[in-house]
């Protein structure tokens, strides 16, 4: 489960074996007040949450985006 970054108390991931095939690059984010999925592709958008407020979910969002780089290189650099 690489960990791609941490912001506030926020750790945004993906896991090595999720789906099969495997699924389209997406973005995990969890802490202890919940857990979201974010896809990357065409444009950031919410996947599935639980536990985030509509507020944090933006703002998860709005970090992603701006992220959006790092993880794209990182997702393929795990999978190359």
């Amino acid at each position: 489960m690489p960990v791609v970054f941490r912001y506030k108390s926020f750790r945004f991931f993906f896991y090595s074996n999720e789906g099969n095939p495997r699924e389209a690059m997406h973005i995990h984010v969890r802490s202890a007040e919940g857990e979201a999925k974010f896809w990357l592709m065409p444009t950031v958008y919410l996947g599935d949450s639980d536990g985030f407020d509509a507020r944090t979910l933006r703002e998860l969002r709005d970090v992603i985006t701006a992220n959006k780089e790092l993880i794209e290189r990182t997702w393929n650099e795990h999978f190359a």
